[in-house]
């Protein structure tokens, strides 16, 4: 059965502009996309949308791109990121986008490799970030700002997005845009997404306008999404998960707002009032630890009441979880709970929100109960570039931990080594210019092989327990299954970053980045000053030990070769530039192992 908001999209094309095209029109919202300009929001109708696409395409089509064109976007969250990319799907041509954040180097690699010939940067913050690499690559023809002001004097080959409509409305009927996008096809390529490379150099994942749209409407099934919802785009369009999901909201007619930066997000969550939202782990985390630390800090009744009110809420939300009964009692105290303490946590978050859907990383339970228990659903899921979106918890049928059951059309199963093996028609076609390791991925039966490692319980559900390549032996012969252990770990107010370490060492160890505030007032509280530069903090024995209490603590449950005994304590944040973080903010734990190796030798043993 389909959803109530694609009726009758099964007669339409199944191509990305197809369906989009098709909601904005049939909805025709005032807000269909929303952003801020010099502080005050602005609208786009459905028809405004409509209109900017076909003049972008348009004008596209004057300059001479054409189906199979390879054209990169390395931009910001902002509705000239989306109406871009749909005009080059709607010219049949390949977006090609480019994190923000990626290093030059890798820059210049995708641009190169995927054999780009025009490049769409925001602003001149972006142009000096990736000038260097823009310049080394002959091939680009065309460099394209959304920014009227970032366009430098001079050079010929560049313009602005306002120029490039311009040459849209001035081409007026002579260019039929419904002709245009008649010729496009579901099996024509849409995009290649370069892959983070954890380990070696980015590969380019190819999928087409059919994998996207069999994943919009398998989605569409899945979830209660409706064309009243709103929702807030906070994570990078550059990344398979909000790509998708803008697709699926698009689609669905939902009013999307556009949030340019994590730091902005409080404020726009209180404007905006989203009420379906995607995130991952790490904005959760970080709004669980500022809601715990205030709680603590109001002292008396207030913090008894605070405490009180989670230590309930863990108590409901685990027995619902397990298919316990809810005592009365219980259910009495989470509903004084959920009225004196857990609603200002809905109202922090703008008081509508139906449901968040998590992932790109493993959420801990402590935390999801936490939220569940405050009427904040969220809802885990799970994907990659290389599928998409493969499966997520639904809101009636939600298990804490895992990441859910598949959307219907797609296929999951535990492999050898018990790896997560995936079929569906939302699998790519393959790695761009690399048949070997799209050999490797995609067996003859068609199942992509992830990588993942996890499990299938009784009732349909699928757990993630780590990487296999992440999983690291100790010198008895024990594997250890790091992801898990990070999670427990992140449970400490205590810590921001958290690497488990200690492959061939005698036992396990973590590489700790803290929450330097929260750790320097709770060292005050214990009595420790905590004055110092971070460096010398780190080293001080005081703090490490407060920090490896809370490990020692939050791993006991764990099998004993698990147990985090010892932590090394670090000034700074891992980071994308110095190469210990993909754009998608995974470690790569390989560079930590070199770049740490004395300090792992010491907590975990040579």
């Amino acid at each position: 059965m389909i959803a109530d908001n694609l009726i009758g999209f099964d007669k339409i094309p199944q191509t990305i502009p197809h369906f989009c095209i098709e909601s904005f029109r049939r909805n025709n919202k005032r807000d269909a996309l929303a952003f801020k300009a010099d502080n005050v929001w602005q609208y786009l109708s459905g028809t405004d949308v409509i209109e900017r696409i076909r003049r972008i395409a348009i004008g596209l089509s004057q300059l001479g791109v054409k189906a199979g064109d390879k054209i990169a976007i390395i931009s910001e969250n902002r509705p000239e990121w989306s109406l871009t990319d749909l005009a080059i799907l709607s010219l049949r041509a390949v977006n090609i986008p480019i994190y923000t954040t990626q290093a030059v180097e890798q820059i210049r690699y995708i641009l190169e490799d995927s054999g780009a010939k025009m490049l769409f940067v925001s602003g001149k913050k972006l142009l000096k970030h990736a000038e260097a690499a823009i310049q080394s690559v002959e091939r680009i023809e065309r460099l394209v700002f959304f920014d009227d002001d970032a366009k430098p004097e001079g050079d010929n080959r560049s313009l602005t997005l306002s120029e490039i409509e311009q040459q849209g409305i001035d081409a007026g009927d002579s260019v039929d845009f419904d002709k245009l996008l008649a010729e496009l096809k579901a099996d024509d390529l849409a995009t290649i997404i370069y892959t983070s490379g954890t380990t070696g150099e980015p590969k380019g994942v190819m999928l087409t306008h059919e994998n996207f749209a069999a994943n919009v409407i398998a989605i569409s099934k899945g979830l209660p999404i409706r064309n009243n919802d709103r929702s807030l785009a906070v994570l990078p369009l550059s990344h398979i998960f909000e790509r998708t999901v803008f697709y699926v909201l698009c689609t669905n007619g939902v009013s999307i707002h556009y949030c340019p930066a994590f730091d902005q997000i409080a404020t726009y969550l209180q404007e905006v009032k989203p009420t379906i939202m995607t995130a991952v782990p790490r904005l959760f985390e970080q709004v669980y630890h500022k809601i715990v630390k205030k709680g603590k800090a109001a002292g008396g009744f207030k913090t008894r009441l605070f405490n009180w009110a989670l230590d309930v809420g863990q108590e409901y939300w685990t027995a619902k979880d397990m298919h316990d009964s809810v005592s009365p009692a219980l259910a009495a105290k989470q509903a004084v709970a959920s009225k004196l303490v857990f609603s200002k946590w809905r109202d922090g978050v703008g008081g509508s929100l139906r449901f968040f859907v998590s992932g790109g990383a493993p959420l801990s339970k402590k935390l999801s109960y936490a939220f569940w228990a405050a009427g904040i659903p969220i809802l885990q899921g799970y994907g990659m570039t290389e599928a998409c979106i493969v499966c997520a918890n639904r809101p009636d049928d939600n298990k804490v931990g895992s990441i859910g059951t598949p959307f219907q059309g797609i296929e999951m199963k535990i492999g050898p080594q018990d790896e997560i093996l995936i079929k569906g028609p939302n699998v790519m076609q393959g790695y761009y210019n690399k048949p070997e390791e799209t050999a490797s991925a995609l067996d003859s039966e068609g199942y992509y092989h992830t990588g993942d490692v996890g499990y299938e319980d009784a009732d349909g559900h699928f757990y993630v327990t780590d990487r296999l390549k992440d999983l690291f032996k100790l010198s008895n012969g024990k594997y250890v299954a790091p992801l898990q252990v990070e999670s427990l770990l992140k449970q400490s107010p205590l810590v921001s970053q958290a690497v488990v370490v200690g492959s061939g060492r005698k036992q396990v160890g973590a590489l700790i980045v803290p929450d330097w505030d929260a750790l320097k007032e709770a060292m005050e509280s214990d009595g420790v000053p905590a004055e110092g530069t971070r460096d010398e903090l780190a080293d001080n024995p005081h703090f490490i030990k407060r920090v490896q209490q809370d490990a020692v603590n939050l791993t006991r449950e764990l099998s004993d070769f698990e147990r985090v005994k010892r932590v090394y304590l670090l000034p700074r944040e891992f980071s994308i530039d110095k190469g210990e973080m993909t754009p998608t903010l995974k470690i790569k734990r390989s560079v930590i192992d070199e770049k740490f190796g004395e300090a792992i030798d010491e907590i975990c043993g040579s």
